[in-house]
């Protein structure tokens, strides 16, 4: 497991999140004015220095509850609403798009590619906010200057770790179903044509030699595929072509997405229900994601009024059915944190607590983010 792999998690899933929420926004015809807000809020806070800081420390990947949590503090960063159903299909989305990303890497090394093309679509939404751009910038540099030194086999550890991380999630995702890329029991397929990675030959050719080198005989083989030559290499910089298309936003033309659980997960979640007995890493966890939460500023709606909801289903009564229809063992199941004995014994957890219990003092009528938030983090 690699101790560097947590920020290009929360990076590539944040510019999922943020391809999905821009869709919607426009699909629902939200006022220009307040979708802007809402993007603009959710990548400041996603970028906050405080909360990056404690990210890029090397560390351990924590469980999906606690990444989840996460998630759903930024996505109500904001006067954005969503009711849980929504919020289950948003980071569904988000996870099995990244999930494919890194299935279909050429080379390890190109994750970081994929990571660029999320930092630049990120960039072009906040283009004409110089703050939160620089913001974006220097997490930028800090990518740079930690992960391009890496060897090749550093990044293979990164790549592993993702991938032991997304193995039990198979949510069919209409997108994928209808481009054949998915199959019915939700796992990908992987293509056998194609360009080759970068640095290697399209296979094919076994060439033999002897103990001087010189070449005896070549033998050529059937390499069960339609493969090409390598197309040229991506940029590793801050400004540059990434030749891969992985990471871009697959939503800029507008079709309708779907997601739905697959026989196959409905069943294998049986067999791998959260484990009741203590867990001895959950005070460890716990503390981890105070100060990752410490680190996250939610913006206060300025009234009630200007708060608005947003539905990932086509309609009320299919969020409602999506929600019910959602099986147990396949939920988050969202962490709960006790205010009480957590205030007492973390100091920082205590000031989480108050920001949250802030954020909730809104008037009756309005969606309450603290309350929210309070009941979502009470189960660990």
């Amino acid at each position: 497991m690699s101790s560097r792999t947590l920020p290009l998690l929360f990076i590539n899933l944040g510019g999922e999140m943020l391809y999905i929420l821009d869709q919607r926004l426009r699909a629902q015809n939200i006022p220009a004015d307040k979708a802007k807000k809402v993007m603009n809020d959710i990548i400041t806070t996603m970028f906050n220095k405080k909360f990056l800081e404690e990210l890029f420390k090397p560390q351990e990947l924590y469980s999906k509850k606690a990444l989840r949590t996460v998630f759903d503090r930024l996505a109500h960063a904001s006067i954005m609403r969503l009711n849980q159903a929504s919020m289950d299909k948003l980071y569904d989305l988000m996870t099995m798009a990244f999930k494919y990303q890194v299935l279909l890497c050429p080379r390890p090394k190109d994750v970081l590619l994929v990571s660029f093309n999320h930092m630049d679509a990120i960039k072009e939404f906040v283009k004409d906010t110089p703050s939160i751009l620089s913001q974006v910038d220097e997490t930028y540099q800090q990518l740079i200057g930690m992960y391009t030194p890496l060897s090749s086999g550093e990044f293979q550890l990164i790549r592993q770790t993702l991938l032991i991380f997304f193995q039990d999630m198979h949510i069919r995702v209409s997108i994928f179903l209808k481009d054949k890329v998915q199959n019915s029991n939700g796992r990908f397929v992987l293509p056998t044509s194609g360009p080759v990675p970068h640095g290697t030959q399209v296979p094919g050719l076994i060439r033999m030699f002897s103990c001087t080198g010189e070449e005896l005989a070549r033998l050529q083989f059937s390499n069960g595929g339609n493969y090409t030559a390598a197309l040229r290499e991506g940029s590793f910089e801050m400004f540059g072509d990434r030749v891969t298309k992985l990471g871009t936003n697959m939503y800029s033309v507008s079709r309708p997405v779907e997601t739905h659980m697959s026989g196959t997960s409905k069943n294998s979640a049986q067999h791998t229900k959260v484990n009741t007995a203590p867990n001895p890493l959950a005070k460890e966890e716990l503390n981890l994601l105070a100060r990752l939460m410490g680190g996250l500023e939610v913006q206060k709606p300025g009234n009630t009024d200007s708060g608005f909801r947003i539905n990932l289903f086509a309609t009320d009564e299919e969020e409602v059915e999506a929600l019910k229809s959602r099986p147990d063992e396949l939920s988050y199941g969202i962490i709960n944190i006790q205010a009480t004995k957590d205030q007492q014994a973390n100091a920082e957890l205590a000031k989480i607590m108050g920001e949250f219990t802030e954020s909730g003092d809104q008037s009756p009528g309005a969606s309450s983010k603290g309350d929210d938030l309070l009941a979502m983090m009470d189960g660990l």
